[in-house]
Order: structure tokens, then C-alpha cells, then sequence
């Protein structure tokens, strides 16, 4: 047998019988729990950071996301009745028949009912979207950790008053030991292997909806080619 080929097969064999094992610190379906905060109309008019049409793609792209995956989702929002309006149409399409709970504090750790259903669910990560990032992002986030939870805080699917007061925000939380990641990532991060037939069409359907150039590229693929990520 030629060496060069007797190597291959012998790395090959080592590979699939030593394959890694993926990192405790990856987001997985059933280790967290996402909370979805202030995502409504007073808070968006009022962010500067990003594109608001923009904002509300991710973060309903982040919502479908956690829906195919079955992760339990919490909504919440501030002073809805009397200041900030109701929670984004489109996000609340994603979760029909679940009523957001509707705070006056603005940081959400500090509201029981929040903290009780965490808590119910038992899951030590969590990921964080919100309105503003420097407000409403930066307390729930920091509390959650000083008690002991592993936060990923949802960059793109948040927003600030201004570009500074997001990226210093950010940064604040990182310090804290955030994690700081897109909305793509965390879509991409649940499916992990795309022999995961499972999910692998709403997967899809969520990445041609909202992922831009990304969702476009899978569209031609198919069409002109009949591609297919996987096997």
C-alpha cells in the first residue's frame, strides 16, 4: 500500500475514533434559557446604535431561532400600559399565546416574577437581547452573573442610545465576564451538524428569512444548483 495513503486512512481511523469533544462553554438547546427584554416601540425610537429595521430582523431571527431548538424563552417588557408601547409585533408573533411580563423596575433581575421563572427552569446560562444595552442590558446581565450564571449577551439583536453607549456597554459586561455573540452564532451554535435532519429545514427557513446575503446564498444554491449544507 502506497505510505501516503496508509497515513490518511490511519489519520482517518484516529479522527473518527478520537473525535473532541465540543467545549462546556457552547450553547447547546438544552443548557440555557433566553430572555428577551424592552423590545418595544419607545425603546427602539430611541436607539441609535444600529438600524432599527435592522434590529427588529435580528432579534425576531434570534426568537425563531430559540423557538425551532424548543429553548424556553422569557419576554419581558417596562411600563408597557403607560410609556414604552407593546412588545415588538413580530417578536410576539413568534410566541402567540405567551403574555410578556411587564415590569416598572429597569433592570428585570430585580423582578421576582423574572427571577422565579429562571430559576424554575434550572438552566445555569442564559442569553440576554435588549433595549436599551446600556440600561436594560448591563444590570440584568451583571446581577445574573454575580449569582453564579453563565450570560451570553445577543450584540446584534440589541441597542443602544448611541454607538459609544453600546460598544462601552458591551465592554462593561465582557469585563463582568459576558459573553458577547450574534444572533446568527447562536442559530448556528444550536444546530452545530448539519446531519441534524431534525431541524435542518426550519434552520433554513429561519436563515432565508433573515440572514441576509447569508439566506439569499442558500436560496440561489438551491435553485441553481440544488445544493444542500450536509450530507
Amino acid at each position: 500500500m502506497n505510505l501516503v495513503v496508509a497515513t490518511m486512512l490511519t489519520l482517518g481511523a484516529s479522527s473518527a475514533a478520537f473525535a473532541g469533544k465540543p467545549a462546556p462553554g457552547l450553547l447547546t438547546p438544552k443548557n440555557h434559557t433566553l430572555i428577551l427584554i424592552d423590545h418595544q416601540p419607545q425603546m427602539a425610537f430611541a436607539t441609535r446604535s444600529m438600524d432599527i429595521a435592522e434590529l427588529r430582523n435580528n432579534v425576531t431571527g434570534l426568537a425563531k431561532s430559540a423557538k425551532v431548538f424548543k429553548v424556553p424563552t422569557i419576554l419581558t417588557t417596562v411600563a408597557e400600559k403607560s410609556f414604552s408601547g407593546p412588545i415588538f409585533p413580530e417578536l410576539q408573533a413568534v410566541f402567540p399565546d405567551q403574555k410578556p411580563i411587564d415590569r416598572t423596575t429597569m433592570n428585570t433581575w430585580e423582578d421576582d416574577r423574572v427571577t422565579d421563572a429562571v430559576k424554575k427552569l434550572g438552566r445555569k446560562k442564559l442569553v440576554i437581547a435588549a433595549l436599551w444595552t446600556e440600561v436594560c442590558g448591563v444590570m440584568p446581565v451583571m446581577s445574573a452573573i454575580n449569582e453564579g450564571y453563565d450570560v451570553y449577551f445577543v450584540v446584534d439583536a440589541s441597542g443602544g442610545v448611541s454607538t459609544p453607549a453600546h460598544e462601552y456597554a458591551v465592554q462593561r459586561m465582557v469585563q463582568a465576564g459576558a459573553h458577547p455573540i450574534t444572533w446568527i452564532q447562536y442559530l448556528l451554535e444550536m444546530q452545530r451538524d448539519w446531519a441534524r435532519g431534525e431541524s435542518y429545514n426550519d434552520v433554513m427557513s429561519v436563515v432565508k428569512e433573515h440572514a441576509g446575503g447569508y439566506g439569499l446564498g442558500v436560496i440561489y444554491a438551491k435553485e441553481m444548483f440544488g445544493a444542500k449544507e450536509g450530507k
